[in-house]
C-alpha cells in the first residue's frame, strides 16, 4: 500500500531508520525456544553492556528476563529502552513481505499484550510494535502500514488508555483489529451481560465487590446471594485484574472469606458461583478455542484432576491416555465440538464483537458451553514437543494460517 501523503498520521518510512544500526529485535517466540532449550544467552547481557544505546538489544533482554523470573530486572531494562525509542520492527522470517501490521503494545509484562509473534511465524507479515502509553499515546508520526492491531489487553489498568486510543482510532485511515471499546467489554463483569442470555451459553453472574463488603459477608452481615442474583456458595474468588489462576481460590461458605483476604493485599474481587464441571469420570476438561474472524479454532485441550485446569500443571506430558484423548478433540473439531457448540460460538463471536479472541471453556452435565474466560491476549502456540504432541503440529498450522488469511482480508481494499 503506497504512503498516504494526505494523511498526518501515516509516515512515509515502514520502520524507524535508526533500526538499521541495532541488533534486530528477536521476538518473544524465538526467544522462549531458545530460553526451553537451554541455550546459553549470556551473549546478550554482555552485548547490551557493551552496547547500551542499542534499544533492540534492551528489548531483546528485557524479554529473556520476564521469561526466566527475573521480572523487576526485566521491567527496568524495558523501561530504558522505552525511553530511547517506542517502535521496534520485528524481521519476518519468510520472504516477500506480502502485508505490515502495525500493533498497539502496552509496557510491562509481555502476557499483558496479544503474543502475535507466535501467530505469525513464517507468514511474510512484518510486525511493528509500537508500545503506548497513558503519558506515550499515539504519536503523530506513524509508521507506514497496511492494518493496524491492538493488542492491549483488557484490565482495570488498560481502561484510560483503551479509551485513550479508541478516539483516535475511530476516524484511523487504515483497517483496524480489534477496537478498543470491543476490547474493554471483556471484562469479567461485563461478559455476564453481555453472553448471559446466550443460546447454548453457560455463565454464572460474577460481580466485582469491595474487601470491606465480603467482610461483612464474612461476619454474616449480609449474603452474597444479593451480589450475584441469588446464587451461593461455593463460589470462586479472585483479585481484580489477576490472571493465570493468581489467588484464585474456591471457597465452600463465608466464614472462608476470613482466610482467603489474610493472605490477600488487594482491595477489589470478582466473586461467582463455583459450577462443578467434571466429566463423569470425575476428571476436569478445560478447552482453549482461538476466534478468528468469527470461525473457531481448536488450541488445546487440558484434563485434569483438579478444578482449576491449567495446561502446564495437568500432566499432559505424563500421560499418553490424556494425550490421546486431547488429539481426538483437536483432530476432530470441526465435526465434533465445533457442530455442538455452533450456536452459543456464533452467539459469542455476534455479541464480543472482535476479530481475534480466545475463549477458556468447558462443558456442562447438561452439553452448554461453560465460559471461565474471554481475553484477547490468550497464548497460543505450537512450541510442545513433536515427538509427544505429533498431532498438535498440522492444527496450529491450520489456525496460524487461518490468522494469516484474516489479515490478507482486512487488508484488501
Amino acid at each position: 500500500m503506497p504512503p498516504d501523503k494526505n494523511n498526518a498520521f501515516i509516515a512515509s518510512n515502514s520502520r524507524d531508520e535508526a533500526d538499521k544500526h541495532y541488533e534486530p529485535v528477536i521476538g518473544v517466540a524465538r526467544l522462549m525456544r531458545l530460553v526451553e532449550s537451554g541455550a546459553d544467552l549470556s551473549n546478550l547481557v554482555n552485548m547490551a553492556a557493551y552496547n547500551p544505546d542499542d534499544a533492540n538489544l534492551l528489548m531483546n533482554l528485557s524479554m529473556v528476563f520476564q521469561l526466566t523470573g527475573n521480572r523487576e530486572v526485566a521491567f527496568e531494562i524495558q523501561a530504558k529502552a522505552l525511553a530511547m525509542r517506542r517502535l521496534y520492527h520485528l524481521p519476518t522470517q519468510t520472504t516477500p513481505v506480502t502485508i505490515t501490521m502495525l500493533a498497539l503494545m502496552r509496557p510491562g509484562d509481555m502476557m499483558d499484550n496479544t503474543p502475535l509473534d507466535f501467530l505469525l511465524e513464517e507468514s511474510g507479515v512484518a510486525l511493528n510494535l509500537l508500545y503506548v502509553s497513558s503519558e506515550h499515546a499515539l504519536p503523530s508520526d506513524i509508521p507506514e502500514h497496511d492494518i493496524l492491531f491492538v493488542a492491549i489487553g483488557e484490565s482495570i489498568e488498560n481502561a484510560h488508555l483503551l479509551e485513550k486510543i479508541g478516539t483516535r482510532l475511530a476516524t484511523w485511515p487504515r483497517p483496524v483489529i480489534n477496537f478498543p471499546d470491543k476490547i474493554m467489554q471483556l471484562s469479567r463483569d461485563r461478559l455476564h451481560t453481555l453472553l448471559g442470555t446466550a443460546e447454548g451459553v453457560a455463565l454464572p453472574v460474577t460481580a466485582r465487590i469491595q474487601r470491606q463488603t465480603l467482610i461483612q459477608i464474612a461476619h454474616g452481615e449480609c449474603a452474597i446471594s444479593g451480589f450475584l442474583g441469588n446464587d451461593s456458595f461455593p463460589i470462586i474468588i479472585r483479585p481484580l485484574d489477576a490472571h493465570a489462576g493468581r489467588d484464585l481460590k474456591k471457597l465452600a461458605q463465608a466464614s472462608d472469606l476470613h482466610d482467603y483476604l489474610t493472605g490477600v493485599k488487594e482491595d477489589e474481587f470478582y466473586i461467582s458461583r463455583f459450577i462443578d464441571y467434571r466429566s463423569a469420570d470425575g476428571l476436569f476438561r478445560k478447552y482453549r478455542i482461538a476466534m478468528i474472524a468469527g470461525h473457531p479454532f481448536a488450541c488445546h485441550m487440558a484434563i485434569s484432576e483438579q478444578w482449576m485446569v491449567h495446561y502446564k500443571h495437568a500432566g499432559m506430558s505424563d500421560s499418553a491416555e490424556k494425550r490421546a484423548e486431547e488429539a481426538l478433540f483437536m483432530t476432530n473439531f470441526d465435526t465434533a465440538f465445533a457442530v455442538r457448540h455452533a450456536t452459543a460460538l456464533h452467539a459469542i463471536y455476534e455479541r464480543i464483537g472482535l476479530d481475534y479472541f480466545i475463549i477458556d471453556c468447558s462443558e456442562t452435565a447438561e452439553g452448554r458451553l461453560l465460559i471461565f474466560e474471554l481475553d484477547n491476549r490468550g497464548f497460543v502456540h505450537a512450541m510442545d514437543p513433536v515427538e509427544l504432541f505429533p498431532y498438535k503440529q498440522p492444527v496450529m498450522k491450520k489456525l496460524f494460517n487461518a490468522f494469516r488469511t484474516m489479515l490478507v482480508h482486512t487488508a484488501q481494499p
